[in-house]
């Protein structure tokens, strides 16, 4: 049995943010009527990943607006938030489909198709659509330090390193459920100048992963030039890593069944020295890590069904 964590953040109520201001639900763009690009700061892309929710609901409180360009700022996974229950509380990552596997177009236009999630994916997609910068603010199953998932491309690896944190910054291909809004359209082309980053604030409940999502939104909006620093409170910005470091995702290991089980009890970044160390087990086989200096990506069995992918495996490029 699976230690719950303790959820130590408050749940906002975002229902007075309902309406928004774009006819589309919970979603509001601010334009300041000078040249610039569409930036986007988007929450709850998973019902339980309160932290991204937090940050957006003081943006807004706070009545920040674009000193350039546009600013979208949105709640995505609304139904799954709504339903949000503590003695559950990995229930509501999602109700029919993971909102963060459904963004390629191939999904979006199969008029065959239908969810909560895919429902919720084609409301906000016309607006996603013309979003130049997108920051998606995310949590994890497990204690780790913040990631910056920034994908393949060097376009978006390039600007994970000058937005400066977090530390760790995590390049990989998405996974093989689906594709990720990260990757969805221009921001996962590297032709086009549109760019998307995830920044995973820690766990998902830890009180801590609020000041992590705020610093991210800061840095972000300043790095993009929707905003200056001091258009944010100046408590939001954290102490600044000495460097970055980004671990290149080689492979998932996918859970074919439900017969899947770690080795040791790892939550993120541990790394093993020699090729052939087993960190578990997949239907009763080792699974073994394929070279030296393998670093484990946001490993976990909290949400453990068959084709879910229950770690990453990774080199450290420096």
């Amino acid at each position: 049995m699976l230690t719950p964590y303790p959820i130590e953040a408050g749940f906002p109520d975002i229902r007075p943010y309902a309406e928004g201001n774009t006819g589309i639900p919970y979603m509001y763009t601010f334009d300041s009527g000078v040249p610039g690009p569409h930036v986007m700061i988007n929450a709850l892309t998973h019902g339980n990943e309160v932290s991204g929710a937090i940050a957006v609901k003081d943006l807004l409180d706070l009545g920040v607006r674009p000193r350039r360009g546009k600013l979208t700022l949105s709640f995505a996974n609304v139904d799954a938030y709504h339903r949000f229950d503590p003695a559950d509380p990995d229930a509501s990552r999602f109700l029919d489909h993971d909102l963060n596997r459904l963004w390629s177009e191939s999904v979006l236009d199969d008029a065959g198709r239908d969810g909560i999630e895919l429902r919720r994916a084609r409301q906000m997609r016309p607006l996603v659509d013309t979003v130049d910068y997108l920051l998606d603010l995310h949590s994890m199953h497990e204690t780790c330090a913040p990631l910056a998932v920034s994908g393949p491309l060097e376009k978006s690896i390039a600007l994970a390193r000058r937005m400066g944190t977090p530390e760790w910054i995590i390049s990989d291909d998405g996974h093989p459920e689906g594709r990720r809004l990260r990757d969805y359209a221009g921001f996962g082309d590297p032709a086009s100048p549109k760019c998307a980053l995830i920044v995973e604030c820690g766990q998902h409940w830890e009180a801590d992963a609020a000041d992590v999502a705020r610093d991210a939104v800061s840095r972000f909006l300043e790095l993009t030039g929707s905003a200056d620093r001091a258009d944010v409170p100046v408590d939001w910005r954290r102490p600044a890593p000495a460097e970055t470091r980004v671990v290149r995702v080689t492979e998932p290991v996918v859970a074919p069944t439900m017969d899947f089980k770690f080795a040791g009890a790892y939550t993120g970044l541990e790394t093993f020295p020699e090729a052939g160390t087993v960190i578990g087990w997949r239907d009763g086989k080792p699974v073994t890590t394929p070279y030296p200096d393998c670093v484990l990506v946001m490993p976990s069995v909290r949400q453990l069904r068959p084709g879910v992918t229950v770690v990453r495996l990774g080199r450290l490029l420096g």
